[in-house]
């Protein structure tokens, strides 16, 4: 699949104005983080080249610079993405535009933050990378939990931080079922892959 993407040079970039992310929290040395491939998002996009779609509302949380979006955009997935980065709504209309792809529904939010909850329920919840601090084990479980349907599946692509297990702990306490594999084709990387690919579902 020819995927074309706009994104940051490098994670030495900075543009902020208004302090519309510093605002937010985002720190001049956290907020280029959004706006680079790294190396889950690859992984997690090879998983989504033939993952199993058909007639599954999916969510992107956590998307960046959306990879594993625009690849579904191209398989017509229903895909909407989040982020809570305000940067990335951007990058995503415009990458979404030189690929000739649909409209990728996008809304900025926090996993603690009161109004996604006009984001609705997925049948897929995918993810990678998301598990920076211990804080956000609790705060990504409930915001999975409150956006899945009754029979969903989440997966999430996680380089080996070492928070994944106290999150498959927290998922599995909230009565999803859990299974975790090393990712075996990694030839396309340039650095062997340490991480994990993490399924839940219910």
């Amino acid at each position: 699949m020819d995927i074309h993407i706009r994104m940051l040079r490098d994670i030495l970039q900075f543009d902020d104005p208004g302090d519309v992310a510093g605002k937010l929290g985002i720190s001049s040395a956290a907020w280029p983080l959004f706006g680079v491939i790294w190396p889950s998002e690859e992984v997690l996009a090879h998983l989504m080249l033939d993952y199993q779609i058909k007639g599954k509302r999916v969510l992107e949380v956590g998307c960046g610079i959306a990879l594993a979006s625009l690849v579904l955009n191209q398989r017509a997935a229903d895909i909407t993405a989040t982020d809570h980065h305000p940067g990335a709504g951007g990058f995503l209309d415009y990458n979404v535009g030189l690929n000739n792809g649909k409209i990728i529904p996008f809304v900025r939010t926090g996993w603690a933050e009161p109004f996604h909850d006009q984001l609705g329920t997925f049948d897929l919840i995918i993810g990678s990378d998301l598990l920076y601090e211990d804080a956000h084990v609790n705060l990504l479980a409930a915001f999975i939990n409150q956006h899945v349907r009754p029979c969903c599946e989440v997966v999430i692509v996680d380089p080996g931080r070492g928070f994944h297990t106290k999150f498959t702990r927290k998922m599995g306490s909230l009565g999803y079922s859990q299974s975790q594999k090393k990712y075996e084709s990694i030839d396309y990387l340039k650095k062997h892959f340490k991480g994990w690919i993490l399924t839940y579902s219910k």
